[in-house]
């Protein structure tokens, strides 16, 4: 009876070991692939776009007006065909997009642009909870017509839903500010990607 006993105790050791074996080998293996990435962001240098960086501040007010197009569209009409190019460095995207160097805000027109033009700014009123570089949302749920977070909803401008292709809708982080230029919307920058669209904030 002891050498049997011995001898489950010494399977059930073997498989004990075993398990933990398997176990230190998955977490292992993903520790591995989250070093690969590291060593990449390293190596191939800081990212000049996006990878996390959070800009100081929003963008000032520009001190010049958005060129005139005589549009007649509202927030849930599609502008134009945009033809804008942002891309102002090599590798870097065609979207509105924050330089992590110097926090410089590539895409802002200037005031009263006719594609983020609300016959009934603040509509819904302004965004009650935090927002600047010092509190980053983490997006819960649905897309750019309607998405959530903190039990806040907000709609990307249709101007800008072309730039929403690569968000990930249910994680992203992003950190809102102000626009200065446009009343009625605010700007959400994705950390992630370094990409900011306008949004608009549609109550609890």
């Amino acid at each position: 009876m002891k050498r049997v006993l011995g001898v489950l105790l010494a399977l059930l050791a073997m498989s004990l070991f075993t398990l933990a074996q398997e176990h230190h080998g998955s977490t292992g293996q993903t520790g591995d692939q989250h070093g690969d990435q590291h060593h990449d962001e390293h190596t191939t240098g800081h990212p000049e776009v996006g990878g996390g960086h959070i800009p100081s501040r929003g963008p000032v007010a520009s001190k010049q007006v958005a060129p005139k197009v005589d549009y007649h569209g509202g927030p849930n009409t599609p502008p134009p065909p945009d033809t804008r190019k942002f891309v102002d460095r090599p590798g870097h995207p065609n979207a509105p997009h924050v330089d992590n160097d110097h926090d410089r805000w590539v895409g802002q027109e200037g005031r009263n642009n006719f594609r983020y033009r609300l016959d009934h700014p603040w509509e819904h009123g302004h965004f009650p909870g935090e927002y600047g570089a010092h509190h980053v949302w983490r997006i819960e749920g649905g897309g750019p017509a309607r998405f959530w977070f903190g039990g806040f909803f907000f709609s990307v401008a249709p101007a800008d839903v072309v730039y929403c292709n690569g968000w990930l809708w249910d994680r992203d982080d992003i950190v809102l500010y102000d626009d200065p230029d446009d009343p009625g919307w605010y700007l959400a920058y994705n950390v992630r990607l370094g990409i900011y669209v306008h949004i608009l904030y549609l109550g609890t």
